[in-house]
């Protein structure tokens, strides 16, 4: 499971005992509700399926999965599946490809998600061995899924935008620069990026109340 109430809380504080800019921004929004995924290959095919896709669309296709595979939580069934019923599910040629790499990827024992490596680079390797699962995907399943604690998306656009705008930069940093900045912030990044997405959130919603009707 992802990081706690309890774990974000302690993440953050630490921050914001060492970086004013966290401090100054948590007491203005409080603090972030935990971002908490199942550990295991439904969240990792539920991410395949959800790829450029409303929620709406996505849910219907994992319907559709469900009710052709007896379950679509079963690895065995979707790598046993032919091109034809993926395709009436409503998965792309493209994404019937992930889906399957996915699949055997568990099914042959490659990939056990219940012992992924303790090392994150070690366990992001794995992860995007699949077909589909780039690192932004992969970090993300390590977050809420494992709640592994320094985890740090540079990559998202939001999590750039928001240590651009806490720390008043000029421009949105670079992925690199985005890297560059959070390394004074371990152990706890992975707090800090769920923050950045809520004070995101909470940026958004002010600025659309500030819209005269």
């Amino acid at each position: 499971m992802g990081l706690t109430a309890e774990q974000l809380k302690m993440g953050l504080d630490a921050l914001a005992a060492n970086e004013p800019a966290f401090a100054e921004r948590l007491k203005s929004i409080g603090y972030p509700e935990p971002r908490i995924r199942a550990r295991g290959y439904e969240t990792l095919l539920r991410t395949i399926v959800g790829q450029q896709v409303s929620v709406h669309a996505a849910n219907a296709v994992w319907g559709r999965l469900d009710a052709a595979l007896g379950s679509a939580a079963n690895p065995a069934a979707l790598a046993a599946a032919s091109d034809e019923v993926l395709r009436a599910a409503g998965l792309s040629r493209q994404k019937s490809g992930y889906a399957r790499s996915l699949a055997n990827h568990v099914v042959s024992g490659k990939l056990d998600l219940d012992a992924l490596p303790a090392d994150d680079e070690a366990a992001i390797a794995q992860l995007i061995d699949i077909k589909g699962i780039g690192r932004w995907s992969a970090e993300i399943y390590l977050l809420f899924a494992e709640g592994r604690g320094d985890i740090w998306p540079a990559g998202d656009l939001a999590v750039q935008i928001e240590v651009g705008r806490m720390l008043g930069m000029a421009d949105r940093p670079s992925e690199k620069r985005t890297r560059e900045v959070a390394e004074a912030w371990r152990p706890h990044r992975g707090a800090a990026a769920i923050f950045t997405w809520h004070s995101y959130g909470e940026a958004a919603k002010a600025k659309t109340s500030k819209v005269p009707l």
